[in-house]
């Protein structure tokens, strides 16, 4: 989750630097809840969602999408495995995504555990 709000805030039809715009009109940079921006995974969504009947500007098809790539195919397990530290995660996370700037994902991915860990405590 840390990830995904450095990346595009929650915002599925938004292009790197903040435009909010539809899959098509983003024609640069990333695009997406988390940026797809190399050619393969940017038109990977779109062939996703053309053969699901989709559209790659929301979310419902943008999570579709992600569990299917091989670069999260190739992290998952991992990423199930609970009780590791955030870093563990992170490590990960980079090779799923390989960001270019880092930015505050660490911290919020922190925020977000301390969330649910205070939610469940208090359930």
């Amino acid at each position: 989750m840390g990830n995904i709000r450095q990346e595009s805030t929650f915002t599925p039809n938004v292009c790197e630097g903040g435009a909010i715009v539809s899959y098509g009109a983003c024609t640069s940079g990333g695009y997406g809840l988390i940026q797809f921006t190399d050619a393969p995974r940017y038109n990977g969504l779109g062939k996703f969602a053309a053969r699901i009947g989709g559209d790659p500007s929301t979310l419902d098809t943008q999570l579709r999408y992600i569990i299917t790539e091989p670069q999260w195919r190739g992290i998952e397990d991992r990423l199930k495995v609970p009780g590791k530290p955030i870093e563990y995660y992170m490590r990960l996370a980079y090779t799923w995504l390989g960001w270019g700037h880092k930015g505050a994902r660490t911290d919020f991915a922190y925020n977000y555990s301390n969330k649910l860990v205070l939610t469940v405590i208090d359930s």
